[in-house]
């Protein structure tokens, strides 16, 4: 007989597998979690232990990021600093570049880069007369003797002298005895810019707020220190101005021009008007040289060392004592001084051309500093 209908249903249907008596169940399978289901009801510290883990993930990646981007900074400024470094070793000076560099007089001590500054008063940024002036400065950047110019730049070669001038103007006569000193010995350009040429705020308990103003240039040339036997002088010939000024010649300044120049010995007293609160530390065997003398003839030495004092004494000749050939290099057919001293002359003409269109600019390209922040060179009150 066939099924009925009811029965097929029942046939159909099959009920689902039913859980195994507590008898024949696993051990500890009471508290096992389906797979299905894990993570649906975590507990909370497992979701903390989660988060942290990606927390330190995340921060361990911000640290390497951090680090990634710290060292490119790093060696991008490395790179500028190297690069700027490079800038400053480039330099017109071609040491050796005389093609008989033993013609060079004997005489000369030593040649180089001149230039002149002064700065006005306390509160006076543009002076309108000498005596609105507070001091005047003389900036010598040896080169060596042999050494030639080529174009660009003088380059910073850290050797750089400042002496400061405190009587205003420079000697004209042999009635003229200044006492001046070395304020700065183996500077840097960059040391010049923060230390010398900038101005300065600084603040008083009796006045408040005073303003010393920034230099002002006034000439640039070359220079030679020369012995002429019992004397040593300090000869320059100026390239900027081109043409003299009111300015550069009440400061007493020349085309051409020297001084006799002696070095004070600072085991004797100073003149009661210029004393230093400290002598010049000079080795032993620089103050046996001077033996018993209160002044000797300079040599180049002595002005590597900060205050030492020296006296310069004015030439109304010129430079024709400073630069008169000595029999020794005659003997020898060496050249005469006036003749290196005119041939450097021309090619720091020729090189300063390049380097701007105006006299300030190209004084201030030679220093490397920005002719935009600084006084321009001044030819009238």
């Amino acid at each position: 007989m066939a099924p009925t209908t009811r029965e097929a249903s029942k046939k159909e249907y099959k009920a689902p597998d039913a859980a195994p008596p507590a008898s024949e169940a696993e051990p500890g399978s009471k508290h096992k979690v389906d797979p299905d289901t894990e993570g649906a009801s975590e507990s909370p510290k497992a979701k903390r232990a989660k988060t942290e883990i990606a927390d330190d993930e995340s921060t361990k990646k911000e640290t390497e990021e951090t680090k990634e981007t710290g060292a490119e900074a790093e060696k991008t400024e490395g790179q500028t600093e190297e690069k700027a470094a490079q800038e400053d070793k480039k330099s017109a000076v071609e040491p050796h570049g005389r093609e008989a560099p033993e013609a060079v007089p004997s005489s000369i001590l030593e040649k180089g880069i001149i230039y002149f500054f002064f700065r006005g008063r306390v509160g006076i940024d543009e002076p309108s007369a000498v005596n609105e002036i507070a001091r005047s400065y003389i900036l010598l950047r040896p080169i060596e003797k042999d050494a030639k110019l080529g174009s660009g730049p003088i380059g910073d070669a850290g050797n750089s002298r400042l002496c400061a001038i405190p009587k205003k103007v420079l000697p004209q006569s042999g009635k003229d005895r200044w006492i001046s000193f070395v304020e700065k010995t183996g500077a840097s350009f960059r040391q010049l810019k923060d230390e010398f040429l900038a101005s300065n705020d600084y603040d008083t308990k009796t006045a408040g707020t005073r303003h010393s103003p920034a230099a002002t240039p006034v000439a640039e040339g070359v220079y030679a220190i020369t012995s002429t036997g019992s004397d040593s002088h300090l000869a320059y010939i100026l390239t900027l101005p081109e043409e003299l000024g009111e300015v550069q010649k009440e400061i007493g300044l020349k085309p051409k021009g020297s001084f006799i120049i002696s070095t004070r010995n600072p085991q004797y007293p100073a003149p009661a008007n210029a004393r230093l609160p400290r002598g010049p530390e000079y080795p032993e065997e620089v103050l046996k040289e001077f033996r018993s003398l209160r002044w000797m003839s300079t040599q180049p030495k002595h002005l590597d060392y900060v205050n030492t004092q020296f006296l310069l004494v004015g030439e109304s000749s010129g430079v024709e004592k400073a630069l008169e050939p000595q029999k020794a290099d005659e003997k020898e057919n060496k050249q005469e001084p006036a003749e290196e001293l005119e041939k450097l002359e021309e090619e720091d003409l020729q090189r300063l051309k390049g380097l701007s269109d105006d006299d300030s600019g190209r004084i201030f390209a030679d220093l490397k500093v920005n002719t935009d922040y600084y006084p321009k060179l001044q030819t009238t009150f």
